[in-house]
């Protein structure tokens, strides 16, 4: 499927390309689908056109170079996770373990159809492995349904947990109970964090009970509830040490976020807004309170390893996080129900399973 304008997808045929010693070709499993995917469809992201979208892959290797096989550690047949970024792997913030930040970085579903060979991204039967992909190989016994979750569960590791060095005791509080809100409380309580407060609005009451399964002490329905005074009681008057904010588009959570968090606290903001301006937002509680506000974009090797283990050691009802599998032609209807835009569907996690 290729996107050729904003809210415009395209079932077209594509060449497999031929494969070098240092590249191969992922048969596609399925593709997870986010917020970003919406972001990209309407055309906010304002991403080069046409492009295949797709930035989630799970899959099987279909064809390998000797050189790739060997660096990657896997071969024909392996179930393998592809990471979004493909950085340079020589700059300075390559260097540094920053490869996520090159400057020279492109990102899978955002590289053009111009661009040889055109698969860049997973709304497809195939997906190009580039030679500076980084991908995790996966137990094929898994569920494809739940196995493809391990984009969000890695971003939920990275973003709630590895950035603001979450650990045991700690209290977190989360804004917004979507797939990625989810899976930070399930990186939370994995890094034994003491206390777990999920927001969210009244429409994501299903939501925020799976929360609450899934090991949120508390959940707060933002619209009938007054959060301030909720998270000071449940935090004993202190405030949380971290606050991670994974809403979408809406900015006042970012405004609320720094009287949730305690004195000497971290704000993570990784909700992207649409480029809007904070309204609200008091820059003097970010001093008087000494206040850490981190960004996070993307997701790094070891959120992802971490994703899935956790996946692996079957533990957790992760898969109690998925809600819809579409096929690769129902791509904008998948879209727009994680979007809320089709009457009386309402997605948490879903994916694009292509036909074979």
């Amino acid at each position: 499927m290729v996107q050729t304008a904003p809210r415009r997808l395209e079932p077209m045929d594509l060449p497999l390309p031929e494969i070098d010693a240092d590249s191969g070709l992922l048969r596609v499993e399925a593709c997870g689908i986010c917020g970003s995917d919406y972001e990209q469809f309407a055309g906010v992201l304002r991403t080069p056109l046409p492009v295949v979208p797709g930035h989630e892959p799970l899959g099987v290797v279909a064809a390998i170079g000797d050189r790739a096989a060997k660096r990657w550690g896997v071969d024909v047949g392996d179930r393998i996770a592809v990471e979004t970024m493909l950085s340079c792997r020589h700059c300075a913030a390559c260097l540094g373990g920053a490869y996520h930040l090159c400057g020279a970085r492109r990102i899978y579903s955002y590289v053009p159809l111009s661009e040889p060979p055109g698969l860049w991204g997973a709304y497809a039967q195939y997906l190009f492995l580039a030679p500076n992909a980084v991908v995790h190989r996966m137990d094929a016994s898994l569920p494809v349904s739940t196995a493809v979750m391990f984009n969000p569960l890695g971003a939920g590791f990275r973003w709630a947990v590895e950035i603001p060095r979450t650990g045991p005791g700690d209290r977190v509080v989360i804004l917004g109970p979507g797939q990625r809100g989810l899976a930070s409380v399930l990186a939370c309580r994995e890094a034994g964090a003491a206390q777990i407060v999920v927001t969210g609005l009244a429409a994501d009451a299903p939501k925020l009970a799976l929360a609450r399964e899934f090991g949120a002490d508390a959940t707060i329905d933002v619209e009938n509830e007054d959060a301030r005074a909720r998270i000071r009681e449940l935090t004993l008057g202190q405030g949380a040490d971290v606050v991670v904010d994974v809403s979408s588009y809406s900015t006042k959570p970012v405004a609320e976020s720094l009287d949730y968090v305690r004195m000497g606290g971290t704000v993570v903001l990784a909700g992207v807004k649409g480029f809007q301006e904070i309204p609200g937002f008091v820059s003097d509680k970010v001093v008087m309170k000494e206040i850490t506000i981190r960004g996070a974009i993307g997701v790094t090797s070891s959120g992802y390893a971490n994703a899935i283990r956790l996946l692996e050691r079957r533990k957790v009802p992760v898969e109690r996080m998925h809600t819809h599998d579409f096929g690769l032609r129902d791509a904008e209807l998948a879209i727009r129900t994680l979007a809320r835009e089709i009457p009386g569907e309402a997605s948490i996690h879903s994916c694009l399973v292509p036909e074979e």
